[in-house]
């Protein structure tokens, strides 16, 4: 853990940060209606699914946030309002409770006033939508610095790109119109990004129990997330509200969520497409396969303290390009709740059921052990209040494809002062990250087989790994190995424990080999017998390994190779340093 208060983990992603608007430039084209027409067909799966402990729900919110208006979209107010409209009477055929987060534009909008009074049912939450359109703005006695209604830039359309007294007056204005307009305050506020002072203080002087914001992605829309807790839900830092807190003290009690349902193995980084629950994209959200397989493996692989997926859309895409994919969706998930399998429930339900099942943090797991595009790949996520672990099978080889620690000590560099860029970019603190530090060769920590002669050679699978929760926090992945043997994996909320062993269960001369070109050579500072030192965008951290368990040695080729004890065993520790 670091020692001080640590400043600015704002990392710049360099090459790896590309701007490719992909969410805008595909807008407009769905907005005309040039999607293709989709085939709904029936999943076969052919995979054999773990049941999930009943104990443990499957939580699905239904989330739409709604905005008055959208410069990418022609005649953008009735296309948006269409797009609600139609929403609305969609989820309440199935009799599915759906949060609605409002934007201040279409807050003091009268005609979604009355449509919301009028359809929505007491099922229904009326949330906040936290960015920034030009009437909040300016109500609040600031100028805006947009050139629209509503600007997507980012330090013009959220929270960050203001100074804390200017980012507390923002949640005075629109708490106030909230009110007047609906009664009571929202008891939810979600945005792609809210800073930690405004949460904190919507939660103390308004009461918001639960927030969501943006899956973790390299460059969307100029908008960077990267290295958090993957999925479900966490309790920020005081100082920093991407970063997990490890203590009640130092956490906001504001579970935030993360959003879009994103696809585990092929949703990494900057990887080509989008592969996301949203129904805009005809390869997943869009696609009554890819949901199936989403859904199918959401209830029934282990999760720890519960599954987790946020669907709906935004009213910026329009009611034709959502129709399809948003219709079976809901059919799906309607089905699905009344079979038990999940629970649907509102943002503020979630937060809710949250807050009273955990004080801090719990881990959670996300596995999926089949593969939608039946390329033999399947991953495994392991988060909790000190790390995220991703382990990815694929080419017919297994390795660590991510792995980051979190600390509550680190200040966002926007904590208390304003983001002057155009682009927002948030981390934790690299250990290992196949994203931004892959180059020619991909990153990743990789098990090899230590031969006599010096050399070594993959430590290879032999058919599908078991995965299973041991208990409330620990997740164990035993992968049968090529030529006998086994390789074990443990993950405890605070430590990750690795045992291999032979056929006759005789200790294994295996290692890790983190490789990570450039990048890991720059975040590296010390390599010691049992720990490695790092500093990354000006915060210290370590990698450490259980005492007596195992050592690192720095190779020749820049690689880091950590051995296991002599019994086989290595234990790596991730919390409480």
């Amino acid at each position: 853990m670091v020692t001080a208060k640590i400043r600015g983990l704002f990392f710049a992603v360099g090459l790896c940060f590309l701007r490719r608007e992909r969410r805008r430039a595909f807008l407009p084209l769905l907005v005309r209606g040039r999607n293709c027409l989709l085939v709904l067909c029936c999943l076969v799966l052919t995979d054999t699914f773990q049941p999930a402990n009943a104990s443990q729900p499957r939580i699905v919110n239904i989330y739409n946030f709604v905005r008055n208006s959208d410069y990418r979209v022609p005649n953008s107010e009735d296309v948006l309002f269409e797009a609600t409209r139609q929403q609305i009477e969609l989820i309440k055929q199935f009799n599915l409770p759906a949060t609605w987060a409002l934007q201040y534009d279409a807050l003091i909008n009268p005609r979604y006033q009355k449509l919301l009074k009028e359809q929505l049912t007491s099922r229904d939450e009326i949330a906040a939508w936290w960015e920034i359109p030009r009437p909040l703005a300016e109500k609040a006695g600031l100028k805006s610095r947009g050139q629209h209604d509503w600007d997507s830039t980012a330090n013009v359309g959220f929270s960050p790109g203001y100074s804390p007294p200017e980012r507390r007056k923002l949640v005075d204005v629109y708490m106030a119109d909230f009110k007047a307009v609906f009664g009571s305050y929202p008891r939810t506020a979600g945005s792609w990004f809210i800073d930690e002072v405004t949460l904190d203080y919507m939660a103390k002087r308004y009461g918001v129990i639960a927030s969501c914001n943006c899956k973790d992605q390299v460059g969307t829309d100029g908008y960077t997330l990267w290295g958090g807790y993957w999925n479900q839900a966490y309790y920020p830092s005081r100082l920093n509200s991407y970063m997990p807190a490890q203590t009640k003290a130092a956490q906001i009690d504001v579970p935030v969520f993360r959003m879009l349902g994103s696809d585990p193995i092929y949703q990494y980084g900057n990887s080509p497409g989008m592969f996301t629950l949203e129904p805009i994209y005809p390869d997943a959200g869009g696609s009554a396969d890819w949901v199936a397989w989403f859904m199918n493996n959401l209830i029934h692989q282990p999760s720890l303290a519960f599954a987790y997926a946020q669907a709906g859309q935004e009213n910026s895409f329009g009611w034709k390009a959502m129709k399809t994919g948003l219709t079976l969706q809901v059919a799906l998930l309607a089905g699905q709740a009344k079979a038990g399998e999940i629970q649907v429930m509102t943002l503020a339900q979630a937060g809710q059921w949250f807050r009273r099942h955990y004080s801090v943090t719990p881990p959670t797991s996300v596995v999926y052990l089949n593969d939608w595009k039946h390329q033999n790949r399947k991953t495994v996520w392991y988060d909790s209040r000190f790390y995220r672990i991703n382990f990815l099978w694929e080419h017919g080889a297994f390795f660590i494809r991510d792995l980051h620690r979190f600390d509550e000590n680190v200040v966002a560099i926007t904590h208390d002062k304003a983001l002057t860029t155009t682009s927002l970019a948030y981390g934790t603190l690299p250990v290992m990250d196949g994203c931004l530090w892959s180059g020619t060769k991909p990153a990743g920590i990789w098990p090899v087989l230590l031969l006599p002669d010096g050399e070594t050679s993959p430590l290879l699978p032999d058919g599908p790994p078991v995965v299973k929760e041991l208990n409330a926090t620990k997740l164990s992945i035993r992968q049968p190995l090529r030529g006998g043997g086994t390789f074990s994996i443990v993950c405890g909320e605070t430590d990750v424990t690795f045992t291999g062993v032979d056929g006759q269960e005789k200790p294994l001369p295996w290692a890790w080999d983190m490789v990570g070109g450039a990048q890991q050579k720059s975040a590296v500072q010390t390599v010691s017998a049992n720990y490695i030192a790092y500093k990354y965008a000006g915060a210290n951290y370590q990698l450490r390994l259980s005492p007596d368990t195992g050592f690192c040695e720095q190779l020749s080729n820049g690689a880091i190779r950590l051995h296991p004890d002599s019994s086989g065993k290595l234990v790596l520790i991730l919390g409480g340093i």
